[in-house]
């Protein structure tokens, strides 16, 4: 099981391969029949009608890595909070704002909302991609002030 979020303070426990189930088997006791009915089960990884046993050397490694991403889940690898401005550093956004959303997966990645022709699209980058951007107020450039109401009609400033 690997932690997932849902939001910043709830953590919530998921399955890391869902609908995938690793056992020792020995399929001549047991027939394939009755284990393809397990419920949560969606298949048998077969070659030719045979189930493929996975080596015990893989098993380790896929536990290994998955207690290493469950520590890196315990540290946050982000101090991002929800609705904070946040500039993208890499990439074609280059130097774009964005709203922080929030964490995606264990790999390390956030959702951002990023406003691109008046539409608020939500993607997905790599944490190292962005820093917190400066104060909303100085992040946008000045804007001049208008000097017609439109259709050449000009607007009268008195000071």
């Amino acid at each position: 099981m690997i932690e997932s979020f849902k939001l910043p303070q709830e953590r919530v426990k998921k399955p890391f391969f869902p609908c995938y189930l690793f056992a020792k088997i020995d399929f001549e006791v047991i027939g394939l029949f009755q284990v393809q009915w397990t419920p949560g089960l969606r298949y048998v990884v077969t070659f030719d009608n045979q189930p493929v046993p996975l080596a015990a050397e893989v098993i380790e490694l896929i536990q290994d890595k998955l207690g290493e991403i469950e520590a890196r889940m315990g540290r946050s690898a982000h101090n991002f909070k929800p609705g904070e401005t946040v500039r993208i550093m890499t990439g074609p956004f280059q130097d774009m704002l964005a709203i922080f959303e929030g964490p995606t997966t264990p790999s390390m990645r956030v959702r951002v909302l990023l406003n691109i022709l008046g539409q608020a699209s939500r993607m997905q980058v790599s944490v190292a991609a962005i820093e917190k951007a400066p104060a909303a107020t100085e992040a946008l450039a000045p804007q001049r002030p208008r000097r017609t109401r439109g259709q050449g009609r000009y607007i009268s400033r008195i000071s």
